[in-house]
Protein backbone atom coordinates (compact mmCIF):
# COMPACT_ATOMS: atom_id res chain seq x y z
CA UNK A 1 0.00 0.00 0.00
CA UNK A 2 1.27 3.39 -0.95
CA UNK A 3 -0.05 5.09 1.64
CA UNK A 4 2.26 3.66 4.45
CA UNK A 5 5.85 3.74 2.08
CA UNK A 6 8.53 6.10 3.33
CA UNK A 7 10.94 8.46 1.27
CA UNK A 8 14.12 7.95 1.25
CA UNK A 9 15.98 4.21 0.96
CA UNK A 10 16.71 3.84 4.84
CA UNK A 11 14.16 3.13 7.64
CA UNK A 12 14.72 2.66 11.47
CA UNK A 13 12.36 -0.34 12.90
CA UNK A 14 11.82 -0.75 16.55
CA UNK A 15 9.90 -2.43 19.17
CA UNK A 16 7.79 -0.87 22.05
CA UNK A 17 6.19 -3.47 23.87
CA UNK A 18 3.81 -5.21 20.95
CA UNK A 19 4.34 -2.47 18.81
CA UNK A 20 6.34 -2.64 15.68
CA UNK A 21 7.56 1.14 14.92
CA UNK A 22 8.86 1.44 10.80
CA UNK A 23 10.80 4.89 10.69
CA UNK A 24 12.66 7.43 8.54
CA UNK A 25 15.79 6.88 9.55
CA UNK A 26 17.79 10.18 10.00
CA UNK A 27 19.90 11.76 7.14
CA UNK A 28 23.45 10.52 6.80
CA UNK A 29 25.88 13.42 7.99
CA UNK A 30 28.14 14.77 5.21
CA UNK A 31 30.98 13.46 6.51
CA UNK A 32 29.43 9.66 6.73
CA UNK A 33 28.32 10.49 2.18
CA UNK A 34 31.53 11.49 1.77
CA UNK A 35 33.35 8.50 3.20
CA UNK A 36 31.10 6.33 1.65
CA UNK A 37 32.57 7.57 -1.81
CA UNK A 38 34.51 5.76 -3.63
CA UNK A 39 38.66 7.10 -4.15
CA UNK A 40 39.40 8.60 -6.86
CA UNK A 41 42.26 6.91 -9.16
CA UNK A 42 42.99 10.25 -11.53
CA UNK A 43 46.15 11.79 -11.13
CA UNK A 44 46.41 15.81 -10.77
CA UNK A 45 48.21 18.58 -12.48
CA UNK A 46 50.94 19.76 -9.15
CA UNK A 47 49.42 23.02 -7.87
CA UNK A 48 51.77 25.63 -7.21
CA UNK A 49 51.41 26.76 -3.17
CA UNK A 50 52.13 30.58 -3.25
CA UNK A 51 52.58 32.85 0.19
CA UNK A 52 49.10 34.50 0.66
CA UNK A 53 49.09 38.24 -0.26
CA UNK A 54 48.38 40.76 2.05
CA UNK A 55 44.92 42.10 2.05
CA UNK A 56 46.18 45.73 2.95
CA UNK A 57 42.70 47.41 1.25
CA UNK A 58 41.01 45.57 3.64
CA UNK A 59 39.60 47.39 7.22
CA UNK A 60 41.50 45.39 10.09
CA UNK A 61 38.72 44.04 12.53
CA UNK A 62 39.66 46.12 15.24
CA UNK A 63 38.92 49.25 13.55
CA UNK A 64 34.99 48.12 13.36
CA UNK A 65 35.20 47.48 9.49
CA UNK A 66 31.86 49.69 8.69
Amino acid sequence: MREFELPGEDAIIRKEGQRLIIELAPPKSLLAVLASLPNLEEDFPPIEDRPAEPASSLPSPASGGG
